[in-house]
């Protein structure tokens, strides 16, 4: 949601400067076009001649460019701009902001913007926990800014408390989020499950599969990015999220992943189930480690899990949308068309295991879309997994019409 958004990106002079690039290198990479506007004091812990060759614009730190004699308008800034996000926000910047007190650049800007405007606040914890800064924050909260609250943890100090400057991808995830409120899915709700399912056999050992979750994830990112509301039921797996608008969910085995999606599947408008679940589970789980030396098992009496697409496809009303996933080895499109009409799925998304890149594991996807009432597959040639999650839910939004 970023993309060709006109971002002010003011910086102040405090330590935290430096996250500040990598805020810049987030948004960039977003498709976000950045002005950057420092603080004279900003200068003492990060050179423009940086935050110029990220942003391709030369900095603005001065009323007047010192070589030219240039005016910087901020009234033109304010009126190009989507979005201003101050970070860090120093105290001395916050009262200024507060108080009306334009004598800098960065601070002439804020009174000038006409767009929603976001601060990052980072200090030492006395100066945070300080009753200035305290009213001063509440005074710009109650004009409409957006705080992005400090996390807790050791400062530049030495001491350790509240007035780290939160991380610059939450940060660009913020205004993300923010921008996702106007965006296709917005006010929609969306399930997700993702991952693997981990069925035990004792304390240390289980049944499983290779799915890392990638897909997954990548799908509530982009749902995210539109705007939607975002359930993500998550097997075991090392991936976070970022948007603030996905909701997770951690669960290990089939059943409670099951259980966790009959909670969330009620009132969601789109489920996709792009979860790998494990087929079967052992009929009995060991309390203790099983011991190799001394046990004769040489065989697993399993039982079925249930379904978890069949069993929301049974239940789901007129109007939501269900996604189902089919990952095959042979026969992908005739197995994913029979899975599409056994679960009551609106759509299923079939990729192979014959197909190189797809899969498991990889960074890439190579899919073929079948839409109940549809013939012809929408095919999909190879993809990184972010480029194939917009696909999918691309098609997923033509259903939605009506």
């Amino acid at each position: 949601m970023l993309k060709d958004k006109h971002i002010i990106l003011g910086i102040s002079g405090g330590i935290a400067a430096y996250k500040s690039v990598v805020l810049l290198r987030q948004l960039v990479k977003a498709g976000a076009e950045v002005q950057v506007v420092m603080t004279p004091n900003a200068r003492e812990f990060i050179q423009p001649v940086t935050l110029s060759s990220l942003s391709q614009k030369p900095v603005v730190t001065e009323f007047f460019s010192a070589n030219t004699g240039e005016w910087h308008s901020h009234v033109a800034l304010g009126e190009w701009a989507d979005a201003m996000i101050v970070a860090p926000a120093t105290a001395s910047t916050i009262a200024k902001m507060a108080c009306g007190v334009a004598d800098n650049m960065l601070v002439t800007t804020y009174l000038s913007a006409r767009c929603p405007v976001f601060i990052a606040p980072a200090m030492d914890l006395d100066m945070m926990a300080h009753p200035t800064t305290t009213r001063n924050l509440a005074t710009l909260a109650g004009d409409g800014v957006h705080i992005i609250e400090p996390e807790t943890g050791e400062l530049a100090s030495g001491l350790t408390g509240r007035g780290r400057m939160e991380e610059p991808e939450k940060i660009a995830a913020v205004l993300d989020a923010f921008f996702a409120a106007e965006g296709s899915l917005a006010g929609k709700k969306v399930l997700i499950t993702a991952g693997p399912t981990y069925e035990r056999i004792d304390p240390v050992r289980f049944i499983g599969n290779f799915s890392t979750g990638k897909m997954g994830y990548a799908i509530a990112e982009e749902a995210a990015s539109r705007g939607a509301d975002v359930t993500l039921v998550s097997g075991p797996t090392a991936l976070s999220v970022t948007s603030p608008r996905i909701r997770r969910v951690d669960v290990e085995s089939a059943r409670q992943m099951l259980e966790a999606a009959e909670t969330a599947f009620a009132d969601a408008d789109i489920a996709i189930m792009s979860a790998a679940v494990a087929d079967y589970a052992p009929r009995v789980v060991a309390e203790k480690k099983i011991k190799r030396e001394k046990s004769d098992l040489d065989s697993i009496e399993l039982v079925k899990n249930p379904d978890i697409a069949a069993t929301l496809g049974a239940r789901k009303r007129d109007g939501q949308i269900l996604v189902g996933f089919a990952l095959e080895t042979d026969h992908a499109m005739a197995n994913g068309r029979e899975k599409l009409a056994r679960k009551n799925l609106d759509m299923i998304v079939v990729n192979s295991l014959a197909d190189k890149g797809a899969g498991f594991g990889t960074d890439t996807n190579k899919i073929s879309i079948i839409a109940a009432g549809h013939e012809t597959p929408a095919e999909y040639p190879l993809k990184d997994k972010k480029a194939v999650a917009a696909d999918i839910l691309d098609y997923v939004e033509t259903l939605c019409r009506p």
